[in-house]
């Protein structure tokens, strides 16, 4: 039986095996296994709100386990450490516990076709202290620390004045200091300011949106510099309205546990620091399998997704290096791993019925950032326009939050989607709007 291995189930990686199981892992015409070194799935562009606690990862995180047992594909946790091309397998570092022992050895994994979709990790440009203080956000497990540690600051803030003293306002805000004014950048800060206000309604005393001071540090000369310049305008005004610093064409030179030193020579003080700043894929990937790679480590890709060297492994998402008709490398994008998939998926078939294989070619349909509750900007293209359309305010709101639905309907059909949509609404009148613990 023809085996196909997904690494990596992020939101391209398990669609695409969740496609590939429906349509031959239950009809048993191939076998499909999809590996990840997590346990649960979750949407990455979501991590900023699981940071500040705007969801609670308990209840919106996948099961791979009982997907892959739905949807006719099999899963297995582990991390890739290597790709053996001649004997077609991959190499599965062991599982530890807790206290080191080894749960499961090393292993392998036989591939017809092996699917890279490990996306990608924080590129924090070898800055000198930045791994040492600061969290990135590119991982479920970074944004529960950063939640944790968002708490206890909150907590100890709140708890600054003596009991009964109703006049106090402690001397000290809680400072936090963003780098990067990417849509995770800008999306964490406007969640933070919402987080303080719903702590202060669950009885966090002294607790207001002077509380807290939030800077976010961007070298270019504008925040949101992917988007166009009307609606970097545009979000960079809402931040200032929420008491953001917003700091541009600002470099960072080192991070220290007192903040972020700038090049300039100012220090920008802060209890907690996240580094938003770049991508890459993760470090092993260099070279691996003696394949293609760019300087951030992605596989290089041809048109149709295969790598230049192997014509059995395709690349899809953040890891891979692909370009676009004008030369430039289609971006990193929850749009771009959704439209990579399907042409994978489309691709694989054909080459397993010896047919031609078509070319991949990026749609730009706009982007959209969420600024918590306050507000949501963005642009969109399609076809009824030409160019793009500036959009804000609750119509932006709807599409963003539609692009989260169109992820589950690719995961689980239009009904399940719409259960969870009256699950979610029941949720916001049970459970509280912010995760407290």
């Amino acid at each position: 039986m023809t085996k196909i291995v997904v690494v990596g189930g992020g939101a391209g990686g398990l669609e695409l095996a969740t496609k590939l199981g429906r349509k031959l892992g239950r009809s048993g015409k191939a076998q499909i296994t999809l590996v990840d070194r997590n346990r649960t799935h979750l949407w990455k562009p979501l991590l900023h709100e699981v940071a500040a606690g705007s969801l609670d990862a308990g209840i919106d995180a996948l099961s791979y386990q009982s997907h892959a047992r739905n949807h006719g594909f099999e899963f297995q946790l582990g991390t890739l450490t290597n790709i053996n091309r001649e004997a077609k397998r991959i190499v599965l570092a062991p599982i530890l516990g807790e206290k080191g022992e080894v749960v499961l050895g090393e292993r392998e994994v036989a591939y017809d076709y092996l699917v890279m979709a490990i996306g990608s990790v924080s590129n924090d440009f070898n800055t000198p202290g930045v791994r040492d203080n600061c969290i990135f956000l590119d991982s479920p497990d970074q944004a529960f620390r950063f939640h944790g540690l968002l708490m206890n600051q909150f907590l100890q803030f709140a708890s600054d004045c003596k009991p009964g003293d109703d006049n106090c306002k402690p001397s000290e805000k809680v400072k936090i200091a963003i780098v990067g004014a990417g849509a995770t950048g800008v999306e964490l800060s406007a969640e933070l300011y919402n987080a303080v206000e719903e702590l202060a309604s669950y009885g966090y005393k002294n607790l207001s949106r002077d509380s807290l001071k939030v800077t976010v540090v961007e070298a270019g000369p504008r925040i949101l510099p992917a988007l166009p310049e009307r609606i970097s305008t545009a979000a960079h005004q809402e931040l200032s309205n929420l008491g953001v610093d917003v700091r541009t064409a600002t470099f960072v030179s080192e991070a220290t546990p007192e903040g972020l030193k700038t090049k300039d020579g100012e220090l920008i003080e802060a209890n907690l620091m996240v580094w938003a700043a770049g991508i890459k894929a993760p470090d092993f990937m260099k070279d691996i399998g003696d394949l293609e790679t760019n300087r951030i480590n992605q596989l290089v890709v041809k048109n149709t997704l295969q790598t230049t060297r192997d014509e059995h492994i395709f690349v899809i998402g953040d890891c891979a290096a692909c370009a676009m008709e004008d030369g430039k490398m289609v971006p990193p994008r929850a749009q771009s791993a959704h439209q990579m998939a399907d042409r994978a998926l489309a691709n694989i078939l054909a080459m397993m019925q010896g047919k031609e294989l078509k070319a991949y070619s990026y749609m730009d349909y706009g982007s959209l950032v969420s600024m918590s509750r306050f507000s949501t900007v963005g642009s969109l293209m399609g076809n009824l326009m030409r160019g793009s359309m500036m959009v804000e305010g609750r119509i932006a709101r709807f599409v963003y939050i539609s692009l989260y639905r169109m992820h589950q309907v690719a995961l689980h059909g239009y009904i399940k989607t719409g259960l969870m949509m009256l699950v979610g609404q029941i949720n916001r009148i049970l459970r509280p709007r912010l995760k407290l613990h």
